[in-house]
């Protein structure tokens, strides 16, 4: 027996109530259940301007994407399209996948907008960018509200060498809006089999300069901006002010010190890395969050205690695994997403392939983030680390 189109309205009335625009503010504000808002339309449909809190499934998804998106069978479900004709389709096929307490919008989303209702748009991406974060779009936990945070983040990384080199590479590559990059250094030879922000044809170019080039060159939607000079107590405040997050990337305890107590100063994440001939470490300092790095060492190390990469050496591809840990730990802060590493700190053996993770506990008595602090003001820690002023050993150099 052949059906039409009206047939198959008929039938899906059969079963599907049919609520006014005024009930679903009704059900929306006042019954104290949660209700999901399922938007049943095309996704540019639905980027255009939606009800706040919906979620786009659209019709062409459904069956495939509902039971991700609303698992529970019993829950309250308001469908809506533009006009009250596909959702009122859709709802009936979910009516035959076992959902029992779902209704359709009259009038869809239309009709909720010319009453004047709010209504939300999302941020229009262009079709460059449909395509260049289309992967990122299919992950539920960062879909294009997530990317649209990414474009709006900006994140500060403390050297463009080792550890900052595949840190800004990926965080580019992502969509991060602005990277800052602090670095006073140029590029040299021997950076070149690790520092992979750099290349032959650039050695003696700032590597702030070179870090540039090679990151707009992967993603225009980012803006890179080049700070130049070396950190010192006088100008980290004004370095880390506009960013969100701070990225650690130094390889001296003169920098990491003073990153570490800035940052519990302005209340900013800093994630952290190091790295040592082959072995690395990262984590997240995150204060009121966890413990910060003086809360693991409260003092630096006597003089000539630790080497530098430049007098141990450093397996190239160590910064690399290290780096991406620290891109993903803040993608995941910006995003809100997964479980920082606060708290916590991943040990990498590269010789015995061993990644061990380490319990960091908050000290009461930490000189900066404990109850009573003794540190309460910047200070520059050169004189007790021993640096002898080479390069690769300014309080802006990186591993």
């Amino acid at each position: 027996m052949e059906r039409t189109f009206k047939d198959i309205m008929n039938d899906a009335r059969q079963v599907v109530p049919e609520v006014s625009v005024d009930q679903v503010k009704q059900r929306i504000a006042g019954n104290g259940k949660e209700v999901h808002l399922l938007d049943v339309r095309e996704r540019e449909e639905y980027r255009e301007g939606h009800l706040p809190g919906a979620v786009s499934v659209p019709r062409g998804f459904l069956e495939m994407k509902i039971e991700e998106t609303v698992p529970d069978r019993g829950a309250e479900i308001i469908a809506y399209c533009q006009g009250g004709t596909r959702s009122l389709i859709a709802a009936k096929i979910l009516k035959d996948m076992g959902y029992k307490n779902i209704v359709s919008m009259s009038g869809g989303f239309g009709a909720w907008k010319g009453a004047g209702n709010q209504w939300k748009a999302d941020r229009q991406f262009s079709a460059d960018q449909l395509q260049r974060y289309s992967r990122h779009f299919l992950l539920p936990e960062v879909g294009e509200e997530g990317q649209a945070k990414l474009l709006d983040a900006k994140v500060l990384l403390i050297g463009a060498g080792g550890l900052g080199s595949p840190t800004a590479y990926y965080l580019a590559a992502a969509g991060i809006g602005t990277l800052g990059i602090v670095d006073d250094d140029v590029v040299d030879r021997s950076n070149l089999q690790r520092q992979i922000l750099h290349t032959e044809d650039r050695v003696g170019m700032p590597k702030v300069e070179s870090a540039k080039l090679t990151l707009e060159g992967l993603n225009p939607d980012v803006e890179v901006i080049g700070y130049r000079e070396r950190i010192n107590s006088e100008n980290i405040m004004r370095l880390i002010a506009d960013y969100d997050v701070i990225v650690d990337g130094c390889d001296n305890f003169p920098t990491r010190y003073l990153v570490n107590d800035a940052c519990v100063f302005a209340n900013k994440p800093n994630v952290h890395g190091s790295i040592f001939q082959f072995e690395g470490q990262a984590t997240v300092f995150h204060p009121a969050k966890g413990p910060c790095y003086r809360c693991l060492f409260p003092e630096p190390p006597p003089p000539g205690a630790a080497p530098s990469c430049a007098e141990a050496g450093v397996l190239g591809v160590l910064p690399g695994l290290v780096g991406c840990v620290q891109a993903v730990e803040t993608l995941k802060l910006i995003l809100g997403i997964g479980k920082p590493l606060i708290g916590r700190l991943l040990h990498f053996d590269t010789l015995a392939m061993e990644i061990k993770q380490l319990k960091l506990r908050k000290d009461p008595e930490c000189p900066v983030c404990g109850e009573h602090p003794t540190v309460t003001e910047l200070i520059d820690y050169e004189e007790f680390c021993g640096l002898r002023g080479g390069h690769d050993e300014q309080a802006a150099a990186t591993a």
